[in-house]
């Protein structure tokens, strides 16, 4: 009998709690329908709240910012500094001893080509140049019995003919031979060769070789390419809106390969164009000697901007969430069962260039921040409960 009673007053008790429940998730359901809906973009907090969580609400301010602008780019040569070097005329390669890497000055043998035009140029050139030199006597003599009314104009213009046919002749001679090489000053008919030296028009070092003994080598073949790396300067991408923060003679501090040296450049010019994918060339001269920077090395480089008179706030007003930026302002304040709330409103943002504790802001379009109330502390703690409400989850 008393195990009955025991069993009985367990399950009196049980299904109390069980009618409490029910009685308890019902309210709470009723209550839940009532609650306000507040705006997604709104934290509501207690007056217990907003001091545990210390926040304070200033104004913007008008500071005087210079900053880093953080940038990627390649180290590059001018094109002065660059040379492909080719052959002229063709021929066959007859010798070289060059290879990648290899230092050459300016005016050094990089190959000899062979080529049996040569020959004919310089013949041709020589014949003509005595005839040239024939001529010009004649052209001389004859002015001269022209003026003393010896001969007749007739004559005189028909030696003057031969004599311009000829000098023109010499003279496009010379600048073939110069072309491929020869100076015609100095040559003369013991000189007449078959083989040519090809000539590096630029000190540095020769970066492609594409020749070998016997090889056939056409006008249009590169065969040499060298560059001249004392000269370096960094090709930096900026996006459009930081075009206007770079000016000629800002200073740049670059690191190549992950390295922790510190390389120093100076903004030499900027692109005066936006290309397609809203991206800004600026070029920047490499300062001092850099043994371990080459051309086409990928480089990290920070920009020192100048400084401006900007919208700014205390960088820890500013908080980031999910690769965007935001900023708190006050909303309004109200009450709730006889206790006092206040609302703040979550901005999305833009930061610019950070300096002495204060961030640029760029404000939505036609924010009015003459009486707006901004949050410039706590606000990571405002953010934290915005997120654990659910409403910026991800």
């Amino acid at each position: 009998m008393t195990k009955y009673r025991f069993i009985t007053a367990v399950l009196f008790i049980f299904s109390m709690i069980l009618f409490t429940s029910c009685n308890t998730a019902g309210k709470t359901a009723e209550e839940s329908e009532e609650e306000e809906v507040i705006p997604e973009d709104i934290v509501e907090m207690r007056e217990d709240q907003i001091k545990l969580a210390n926040i304070e609400t200033g104004s913007f301010e008008m500071q005087s910012l210079s900053g880093t602008l953080k940038v990627n780019g390649l180290v590059v040569v001018a094109p002065q500094n660059m040379a492909t070097v080719c052959a002229p005329m063709g021929g066959f390669i007859k010798n070289t001893t060059l290879m990648s890497g290899n230092a050459v000055s300016k005016g050094q043998t990089l190959a000899v080509i062979e080529n049996q035009e040569f020959v004919e140029i310089q013949r041709n050139y020589l014949e003509v140049k005595n005839n040239f030199e024939y001529a010009e006597a004649e052209y001389k003599r004859h002015n001269e019995l022209y003026k003393e009314d010896v001969y007749s104009q007739k004559n005189v213009q028909q030696v003057t003919v031969e004599y311009k046919n000829l000098k023109g002749q010499m003279k496009a001679f010379e600048q073939k031979l110069t072309l491929i090489g020869i100076n015609p000053a100095t040559l003369n008919e013991d000189d007449i060769s078959s083989s040519v030296a090809l000539r590096s028009p630029i000190s540095g070092f020769v970066t492609t070789v594409n020749v070998n003994l016997g090889k056939f080598v056409s006008p249009s073949d590169v065969l040499f390419g060298i560059v001249n790396s004392d000269h370096l300067l960094l090709e930096l991408t900026l996006y459009e809106k930081d075009a206007a923060k770079v000016v000629k003679g800002q200073k740049i501090r670059f690191f190549i390969n992950n390295e922790t040296e510190q390389h120093e450049a100076v903004i030499t010019h900027t692109g005066q164009s936006v290309n397609a994918d809203k991206t800004y060339k600026v070029y920047a001269s490499v300062s001092g000697g850099c043994k371990n920077v080459l051309p086409g090395m990928y480089v990290n480089a920070m920009i020192e901007t100048s400084g401006e008179t900007v919208t700014a706030l205390p960088s820890d007003a500013v908080v980031s969430f999910d690769d965007k930026d935001y900023i708190f302002i006050f909303d309004k304040n109200k009450e709730e069962d006889g206790k006092p709330f206040t609302e703040y409103r979550i901005i999305e943002v833009h930061k610019g260039v950070t300096d002495k504790g204060y961030t640029e802001i760029i404000l939505p379009e036609g924010f009015n921040i003459q009486t707006a109330k901004v949050v410039i502390k706590g606000a990571y703690n405002l953010l934290s409960a915005k997120k654990n409400a659910g409403e910026m989850a991800c």
